[in-house]
């Protein structure tokens, strides 16, 4: 774990492991309780041609946003293992198709079709994991917070923490729930000149009253991972505690609420990098990273942390 303190401006190299060592005494801990469904799945087409499906989430009116990969058009009936369906209801221009899933002939809510994916899914491992889904990934990518099922990519930072650690810091630090269900388009990247034209994507979130609370209070708090930190700040901006967060916080508007971040170290010209850099600055973040390759941190999903003090 590299640690970065904004206040005296220094560089440590530690683990995880030691964080609390880095921790103000008492500094609330807010986690994402999101837990990754198995929304990959294989099928075919009635005419026999093989067609893979990653299930984002669901939409008002019983559909789902999907990726489908193969090419089909509105009315196309889709087959799967266990009598599983799905039949296309419109092609979205970004290249999403909005779907209705079945069971046989019964049409499936969110819950029912959870337990389809547990039973015939694959985990859905962010595109720059060059392999396929193995069984330990329905464990190595699951956070020990993980208890609301949806998400399509697990919150990183929250994959360092084991039982031990997290006995350690219940010790001094009271944990603070919220969920943020993760779409595909966390990995989507800047592609705009300007970045507040950046159009992000949009995420479900839901806040507890215990948490709201704790954020309402004005207490310094620690954020694991970006997730929790974009529904925080999102949160503070408009106190809504469910709904669709699509916040895009970077150098032009920087977190209001966050005050400690913990995250992993990422893609070049991804939202996430400009939400380091929104607590950073650009210069430094670039420096730091360059810091970090020396050090041979590891990047991305299963890789090293960074913590923001």
């Amino acid at each position: 774990m590299l640690v970065v303190n904004r206040a005296n401006k220094t560089i440590t190299h530690s683990t995880v492991s030691q964080i609390d060592e880095f921790l103000p005494h008492n500094t609330p801990i807010i986690i994402n309780n999101t837990k990754v469904i198995k929304a990959r799945i294989f099928g075919h087409k009635e005419s026999g041609g093989k067609i893979e499906c990653i299930v984002i989430k669901p939409l008002f009116g019983g559909s789902f946003l999907t990726l489908i990969r193969g090419k089909v058009k509105v009315g196309d009936k889709l087959l799967f293992d266990e009598g599983l369906s799905l039949l296309v209801v419109t092609l979205l221009e970004d290249g999403a198709r909005e779907v209705e899933f079945f069971d046989n002939e019964t049409k499936l809510d969110i819950y029912a079709l959870i337990e389809k994916l547990d039973a015939i899914g694959h985990v859905p491992l962010p595109p720059y994991i060059h392999r396929e889904d193995t069984k330990s990934d329905e464990t190595d990518y699951q956070s020990r917070f993980a208890s609301a099922p949806g998400s399509v990519a697990a919150p990183t930072a929250s994959l360092h923490f084991d039982e031990e650690l997290l006995g350690r810091l219940r010790q001094n630090h009271e944990f603070y729930e919220l969920t943020l269900h993760v779409g595909l388009g966390t990995f989507k990247s800047v592609e705009v000149e300007a970045i507040d034209a950046h159009t992000m994507h949009s995420e479900y979130f839901q806040i507890p009253q215990k948490t709201a609370e704790l954020l309402d209070s004005g207490a310094k708090i620690l954020c694991i991972g970006t997730t929790a930190a974009r529904t925080v700040e999102f949160y503070h901006r408009t106190k809504e505690r469910e709904g669709e967060c699509d916040i895009f916080i970077n150098p032009q508007n920087p977190p209001q609420r966050v005050d400690i971040l913990l995250t992993n170290f990422h893609l070049p010209k991804s939202t996430l990098i400009m939400l380091v850099s929104s607590f950073l600055g650009l210069e430094k973040t670039l420096e730091i990273y360059e810091e970090a390759k020396n050090k041979n941190y590891r990047f991305f999903s299963y890789g090293d942390a960074m913590l923001i003090l």
